[in-house]
């Protein structure tokens, strides 16, 4: 068996806890082919630059079936949507892509007559984080993951679209069967993960129906939230297709709470980890603004993105990135990359200039990064004020399987008690 290269070591399940160790070896080569014709990008500047770069295409449509010399069936790199759903606004390119993502921002945020929807938010958020710190009380033993970082975001997302949060067990079933069948690294041509990801396109297919069935609700009676706004739209951009609505809403409502889950459950369980950190934030509150984003530097909720591809040849790095070439921009290694963050390895959450790729850049730059950074500003901070002498049961935690949304699937901590 021939010796893996580090990407696809930094892919395999057994070290989903840590992949840093190889991404620093794959920094050493900035733009990595892989011998399924994948080029990897893992170094800040070129990430940055090619996030920028118009010579870089979001919509696998036109990729074609294969980069030079690689067989297709190597190649894994359509998301498991693709085969079902139309595009959405982080597969398509501009003219569609601006087009869809002004009228969905519209929506989310609110028309310019009054754009502060997200922000007025903000006291409920607080009161959700608040509740689930009550439901502790009594116990000694909590699972961070279960009964802290999901159910804040998927109530606030489910809040903002209009979609009934009594029908959660369900669409999280999907969403959970979709990421677990997911997978691009060396284990992805095993029996059972070609039955996982039977069952992942089994699991989007009903995710679909019941998001179309939703919207036709509001097509026949109007309601509350996001989605019956944009069924009844009503300004200066065109309407959606149905197959359009119906795929950025399955986009909204797993985007609006999964990367939030992550960002929560690592926020804590790295502070849990650094012991003066934890103390730091406890004694100066103030550090929860910037303590975030270092934070989500330091384990990105998403590691990486893998669906671009190269227009056109491009040159960077000293490599060419030939036409066609499916291209990985690994956001995870990017920020711990010490060319550009002095002691990458090391958590600061005083740290200046901190320009971090966990939320992209360019014109895929998160579409709801301000309600993220409200929702884990808010949960960390006061997990950090209230919860009495937190310890980490298992160090590592479980991980989920899916390599793109990096996340413990759970994280059990032993406390003393809940503060008032």
């Amino acid at each position: 068996m021939s010796e893996k290269t580090p990407w696809q070591q930094a892919l395999r399940y057994e070290h989903r806890a840590n992949p840093y160790p190889f991404y620093a070896e794959l920094r050493k080569t900035p733009v990595a082919r892989q011998p399924n014709g994948t080029y990897v990008v893992s170094t800040y500047r070129e990430i940055v630059a090619l996030l920028h770069d118009n010579r870089v295409s979001s919509d696998p449509t036109k990729r074609p079936g294969t980069a030079p010399g690689a067989p297709p069936a190597e190649l894994g790199a359509e998301t498991i949507t693709e085969t079902i759903l139309e595009p959405n606004i982080i597969t398509s390119d501009p003219p569609e892509h601006d087009r869809n993502r002004s009228m969905m921002l519209r929506h989310f945020y609110g028309p310019p007559h009054s754009p502060h929807q997200i922000s007025d938010l903000d006291p409920e958020i607080r009161s959700i984080v608040a509740g689930l710190l009550d439901n502790m009380k009594g116990k000694t033993r909590i699972d961070v993951v279960d009964e802290f970082a999901y159910p804040l975001p998927v109530t606030v997302i489910c809040k903002i679209l209009g979609v009934p949060l009594e029908d959660e067990p369900r669409f999280h079933a999907w969403i959970q069967t979709a990421l677990d069948s997911f997978d691009l690294g060396p284990e992805s041509t095993s029996e059972e993960t070609q039955r996982k990801e039977e069952d992942g396109h089994r699991a989007v297919q009903e995710f679909g129906e019941y998001i179309t069935r939703l919207l036709d609700q509001y097509a026949k009676q109007p309601g509350p939230g996001m989605l019956s706004a944009m069924v009844h739209h009503d300004g200066p951009e065109e309407h959606m297709s149905q197959g359009t609505l119906v795929s950025n809403t399955v986009l909204l409502l797993f985007a609006g709470h999964e990367t939030t889950v992550n960002l929560i459950a690592h926020s804590v369980l790295t502070l849990l980890r650094h012991p003066d950190a934890f103390e730091k934030l406890r004694r100066r509150p103030e550090l929860i603004v910037p303590g975030v984003e270092e934070l989500l530097r330091f384990e990105s909720s998403v590691q990486f993105w893998h669906t671009r591809s190269a227009l056109e040849d491009i040159e960077i790095a000293g490599t060419t990135i030939p036409k066609g070439a499916p291209i990985f921009l690994v956001y995870g290694s990017a920020n711990r990359d010490p060319e550009r963050f002095t002691n990458p390895d090391e958590l600061d959450l005083e740290r200046p200039d901190n320009q971090h790729l966990g939320y992209s850049q360019g014109i895929h730059f998160c579409f709801g990064a301000p309600l993220a950074r409200l929702e884990v500003q808010a949960a960390v901070g006061e997990f950090v004020r209230r919860v009495q002498n937190p310890r980490l049961v298992e160090d590592p935690p479980p991980y989920r399987h899916n390599q793109i949304f990096r996340g413990p699937r759970h994280i059990p901590v032993d406390i003393d008690g809940i503060r008032d």
